[in-house]
């Protein structure tokens, strides 16, 4: 009886642990949150690489440094790998670091220096889904630049690092006038690193951005997008059931996008950022979800061969 009462009680808990890293977020201890550049997986860089380097005019791109890609897999909560092609080249990423000025509304919120109204829950939104410029600027202006650079360099986040090619910086209100605050190492008013937006997407997956509940908030906020082109465009086609939480940008050849895949099977849990200067960027990067995610299915089932 004492037998049969604890394998009752080991399966619950395998139960319980099981439903945690099927929920976003995922419960995860702070301390196995790592850095994501000690969790590159040789096997996925490799698979990544392959994938590249056989179209033609991706090899191209990522040779003139104006491509970059970087993926994180999700599938195993305990066992996350990473994988990255000019992971730290900083470029012009439009809309996409709109994701910044989302992080530091949520910390000034939490920290009372931001007043939650319905109105800076609009423009939260809108700026997100939408990519409203209107709403966008509205809440540079709420909060400041300098509030905004604090946030992205604050040792808890670390999202724009000079020591690790920049990443994440918003400088420049999304219309005409006003001041301007451009990062230090490129001049750029609004910038990324794959590397950086992966790591965005890694601990917001996790719960780690401000807190959980205001993780989540933002997971609501990210998700159901409402532009339907880029990554969106390809995976809702092939995982019409799976949830995506993203941000894209556009201007002129620069074409950016993030997103978190979460499927109903574990195997489609994944996140894919790019970042692309090319007139084509827009395609390419509604390309590259299935060169991507044959990568992914071919790194799982190498590690289930080795077991």
């Amino acid at each position: 009886m004492k037998n049969k009462f604890l394998i009752v009680t080991f399966l619950l808990s395998c139960l319980c642990i099981s439903n945690a890293q099927n929920e976003l977020p995922i419960k995860t201890a702070d301390s196995k949150i790592k850095p994501l550049r000690q969790l590159v997986n040789t096997d996925l860089q490799a698979r990544l690489d392959y994938e590249i380097n056989n179209n033609p005019e991706w090899k191209l791109l990522v040779s003139q440094k104006k491509m970059a890609v970087g993926i994180v897999d999700l599938s195993d909560p305990n066992l996350v790998k990473f994988a990255n092609v000019n992971g730290n080249h900083m470029m012009y990423a439009a809309s996409l670091p709109k994701i910044a000025i989302l992080l530091s509304a949520m910390d000034a919120i939490e920290n009372g220096e931001l007043k939650e109204t319905s109105e800076v829950k609009k423009d939260m939104r809108l700026m997100i889904s939408k990519s409203d410029n209107a709403a966008s600027t509205r809440m540079i202006d709420r909060l400041g630049y300098d509030k905004i650079e604090a946030v992205m360099t604050d040792p808890k986040y670390m999202f724009y690092d000079e020591d690790h090619g920049g990443g994440l910086w918003v400088g420049k209100r999304y219309g005409g006038g006003g001041d301007t605050n451009r990062e230090p190492l490129k001049n750029l008013s609004h910038a990324a690193t794959v590397n950086q937006v992966c790591r965005y997407y890694y601990l917001l997956a996790n719960g780690k951005l401000v807190n959980r509940n205001r993780s989540k908030q933002m997971l609501k906020i990210m998700g159901n997008p409402e532009l339907h082109h880029k990554f969106v465009n390809t995976v809702e086609k092939i995982a019409p059931e799976a949830d995506l939480y993203r941000k894209s940008g556009s201007w002129q050849d620069y074409h950016s996008d993030s997103i978190l895949v979460w499927g109903k099977d574990p195997n489609r849990r994944y996140i894919l950022v790019a970042l692309i200067d090319d007139s084509k960027g827009e395609q390419i990067i509604r390309d590259l979800v299935k060169p991507v995610e044959r990568a992914l299915r071919k790194t799982s089932r190498s590690v289930i061969s080795m077991l």
